[in-house]
């Protein structure tokens, strides 16, 4: 490189001159060739055109309109992406080269001998990023001989920025087209006799320290473009040894020609010998071993052995598909640790807030002490709760290795998040995971003093004895936390700071009053169903729970209906609701300027729900009260249903015929069970009613819950505000990228903006992440990788939720604000909290990835008469929007069924950044 030039202003860099750093100058493929050439590891030498040749190529190219286009594309409109790639692919290809950059390019491939065989490869500036590789999405042109044809490759990589497939890509994770430019690397060939990929952690289970291989004779290309049936081995690399193999046919081979090109060859059946020695695998993953070294990160890369048997590196990036590890996980492989995600058993598949992530610390320090835990520093937690991609995890190694926990979590997981029991209950057969605590005795201490000190056996009782008078003591402490939740007004900001740490951590003995009640309501419904045995069928008892009373989720979706039908029956209200933008009515109604009804109406219902959001156990989240645009769009959504559908689908009426149900499905049980006996019917019959008076009371734990997090959000709102005016955040919403810590240091003068930048860039990329797991264990496995099973006739399977059968056309929702659901198609989501629950009232069926049996879609479902299956891996990747699908919510099984042609319209998912 020139000593006048920067990497900026460079037209040509060799790979020596190149760094990690240089992502805007070189693109990833070449930021990643040039950290391997100067860490020492084994690159074919070559050179890279930078995006300033790129910028000044497609100057003349005019893609001006192009860019203005695609940002006012819909991400899902792939119709209007590819027309507007395809004009600008035609323009760049139709743009002349420079004669400077044509003379740079001849200059750098000289370099490398005359006429000497090059790959040339793309390398976008978005692309090998840690959050996405963007493999594949650019074009690569091998065996390219001669100054010419180097140069018309050239062109063509650029063009190749503009494929169909890349735009939509781009468009799918929110990279902005204007943004990303183009390199281009030359690198000389290697003539391989093998070559293939290597992954330095196993991509399908996710382990770490255990590289895959696979490897094909002649050129890489046959094994990246699945040409091939490779051979694929599996090394533990901590220990150099392979512990799996299986050989490839390799009937196909790609060669490089003389004079450039490449030619695809058949081959014979190469199934009974492998491409490479055992000691070229070994030092295949020492060598992946290395560059994971160097980056700190398990890497995908693609190597070459040439026919003198010198082994070869051609590429590196990230496994973005990778579950993150836990920071506090273990490198030790003899330390095992298992980690549950509570966020996902909590219904919230998006990333925490670093403030909604504090919460949870604060909250989990005064559940640890309930249970007699010393917690050393309430702000970092117990040692039980962890976090890994943004998400919140249990470290459950201490009950897992335990005759109690063995025994106890996959029964209590099952009705609440029946996959996740499945996995452990399996996981508990590892050896690795022997019971190492057999005893019971410090479990039922523990356990016994809290129920003795809360009351627990009275109370469970009480609420059998008498439900509605259990029912009212527990509802009597809304009005206590009126008091509670009233911070005095003078508080100064680290005051509030410390009101906001005290609240959380007094969280958690509020539980004990309420569980029992809704504890005694299951334990009940349990009760009736071992009395009844082979007198219920399945699915019987469950209907009893249809159209449950004192749930207040139900109440206030039926609220948010009632709301909708008072004001279809004003004209202005409904058509401004009918017809504006969920936007504009959110300002109208801050400003006051909505149709008296609408104004009223919205106001009442957010005076007494509106410290609801979705994802509302993350303090972080908006509440409804601060934007009422999802709201808005909900009601928006029944006001455009026509009046048929709307008495056809009055919730209200499809509530109160659940509940008609459920009272004559006690009748029919209890009619069965006299035919053993009066008092069995009447036992049945008043325990059945004993679960219906009191099972609702299930949802009030996290209702309050909320409305303590609602207000604590509200105070640390308040230090927001002052710090913003301190100058030590940029706006007021920026605090809930801060947990208290860092508050409280900005407080003190600490600026805070570029701590604020960085925590909203991993939030915003977390936000892309399409998979969770439900169990991770500490050396990188998702145990449930290899347990997904299919049903022969391509039905998959989940645990039965809420009986009946529907057919429909499915809607695939991965958040519902701004989620448009017609009535009766099936809602298909990862997830679901009370915030999901209005788009339930047009559903005509649930399928849902997590959860179990009691889990809180499932109830609700229950309470609408909506047939459910919930459970379901993989559910929203598999079943597409538009397509016609049964859901047996008796069965558990969701079966594809054939119908005339239908045009799927994809629904718009945005998903809020928290303010």
């Amino acid at each position: 490189m020139s000593a006048t030039l920067t990497p900026a202003t460079a037209l040509v860099l060799d790979f020596a001159d190149i760094d990690g750093g240089m992502l805007a100058a070189v693109g990833g493929k070449a930021g990643n060739l040039g950290e391997l050439t100067r860490a020492g590891l084994p690159v074919p030498p070559g050179f890279c055109l930078t995006t300033e040749a790129y910028r000044q190529a497609t100057e003349a190219a005019d893609l001006g309109g192009v860019f203005d286009a695609l940002e006012r594309a819909e991400p899902t409109d792939v119709a209007a992406l590819t027309a507007l790639a395809a004009r600008a692919r035609a323009a760049v290809l139709a743009a002349p080269v420079p004669p400077g950059i044509a003379a740079a390019v001849a200059e750098g491939y000289a370099r490398l001998g005359a006429d000497a065989p090059v790959a040339v490869r793309s390398s976008a500036t978005a692309e090998d990023l840690p959050f996405a590789s963007f493999a594949g999405q650019q074009d690569t042109y091998l065996n390219v001989v001669g100054e010419a044809a180097v140069l018309d490759a050239v062109r063509r990589c650029w063009a190749s920025l503009w494929t169909d497939r890349a735009v939509v890509y781009r468009a799918g994770n929110g990279i902005e087209d204007r943004t990303v430019r183009l390199a281009v690397v030359v690198q000389l060939m290697v003539d391989s006799a093998v070559a293939g990929v290597l992954f330095t952690a196993n991509p399908v289970t996710g382990r770490r320290r255990q590289a895959v291989v696979d490897a094909a004779p002649g050129l890489g290309e046959a094994v990246v473009s699945g040409a091939v049936n490779p051979d694929h081995f599996v090394v533990d690399t901590a220990h150099a040894a392979i512990a799996h193999r299986r050989l490839g046919d390799k009937r196909l081979a790609v060669r490089s020609l003389p004079g450039g090109g490449t030619e695809h060859v058949a081959q014979a059946d190469g199934a009974d010998a492998a491409c490479l020695t055992d000691a070229q695998v070994l030092a295949l993953a020492a060598l992946g071993d290395r560059v994971e070294a160097h980056y700190g990160a398990p890497q995908d890369t693609e190597w070459a052995v040439d026919g003198d048997g010198v082994l070869w590196l051609t590429q590196a990036r990230p496994i973005t598909t990778l579950f993150p590890l836990p920071a506090t996980a273990p490198a030790a492989e003899d330390d095992l640790r298992v980690y549950f995600c509570f966020s996902v058993a909590q219904g919230v598949f998006r990333p925490v807030t670093p403030a909604g992530m504090a919460a949870f610390r604060l909250i989990g320090s005064g559940a640890a002490r309930l249970f007699g835990f010393a917690v050393a520093d309430p702000l970092a937690g117990p040692p039980l709760l962890t976090e890994a991609g943004r998400r919140v995890f249990l470290d459950i190694t201490t009950a897992a290795r335990s005759r109690v926990g063995q025994a106890l979590i996959p029964k209590v997981l099952g009705v609440m998040e029946a996959r996740s029991a499945a996995v452990l209950r399996e996981l508990f057969t590892d050896p690795r995971l022997s019971v190492t605590r057999p005893s019971r005795l410090p479990f039922l201490r523990r356990v016994g003093r809290v129920a003795l000190r809360y009351r627990i056996p009275p109370y469970l009782v009480h609420a059998l004895v008498k439900p509605d008078a259990a029912r009212a003591r527990v509802q009597r402490i809304d009005g206590r936390l009126d008091v509670r939740l009233a911070a005095p007004a003078d508080l100064t900001a680290e005051q509030r700071l410390d009101w906001i740490e005290r609240l959380l951590q007094e969280t958690a003995p509020m539980l004990p009053t309420i569980l029992p009640v809704a504890g005694a309501g299951f334990l009940a419904l349990g009760l009736a169903d071992r009395l009844l045995g082979a007198d219920a069928q399945v699915g019987d008892v469950q209907a009893v729970l249809r159209g449950i009373p004192h749930n207040v989720t139900t109440e206030m979706d039926l609220e948010l209906w009632h709301v909708a039908v008072r004001l279809r029956a004003d004209g202005a209200s409904a058509r401004v609701l009918r017809t504006g933008d969920s936007g504009e009515l959110a300002a109208r109604y801050a400003a006051g300027t909505l149709p008296d009804l609408a104004q009223r109406e919205l106001g009442d219902f957010l005076r007494r729900y509106g410290h609801r959001a979705v994802a509302e156990i993350d303090l972080g989240m908006p509440r409804w009260s601060d934007d009422p645009r999802y709201l808005l769009g909900v009601l928006a959504n029944y006001l455009r249903m026509s009046p048929e559908d709307s008495a056809q689908a009055s919730p209200d009426r499809l509530f109160a015929q659940g509940a008609a149900e459920a009272e004559a499905m006690i009748g029919t049980l209890a009619g069965r069970a006299r035919r053993r006996g009066r008092l069995r019917a009447r036992l049945v019959r008043g325990l059945l009613g004993r679960a219906r008076a009191l099972a609702g009371v299930r949802e009030l734990p996290k209702y309050y819950l909320v409305r303590i997090i609602a207000a604590a959000r509200a105070q640390l709102g308040l230090v927001g505000e002052q710090l913003s005016a301190q100058g030590r955040i940029e706006a007021p919403g920026d605090v809930y990228f801060l947990d208290l810590a860092q508050a409280r240091a900005g407080l003190r003068g600490t600026d805070l903006r570029e701590a604020v930048a960085a925590a909203r860039q991993g939030y915003d990329e977390e936000l892309r992440r399409r998979h969770l797991p439900r169990v991770l264990l500490s050396d990188g496995t998702e145990p449930e990788a290899g347990m997904h099973t299919a049903a022969p006739d391509g039905s998959l399977t989940g645990t039965p939720a809420s009986a009946g059968t529907v057919t429909g056309t499915a809607r695939v929702v991965l958040d519902p604000v701004g989620a448009h659901l017609e009535p009766g198609e099936i809602l298909v989501c990862p997830s679901t909290d009370p915030g999901w629950t209005p788009l339930f009232l047009t559903a005509g069926g649930l399928v849902m990835e997590m959860g179990g049996a009691n889990s809180h879609g499932a109830v609700v479902a229950r309470e609408y008469g909506i047939p459910a299956v919930v459970g379901v891996p993989d559910a929203v990747a598999t079943l597409t929007t538009g397509q016609h699908i049964t859901v047996n919510g008796t069965l558990g099984t969701i079966t594809p069924t054939i119908t005339p042609t239908i045009t799927p319209t994809p629904t718009p998912t945005p998903t809020p950044t928290p303010t």
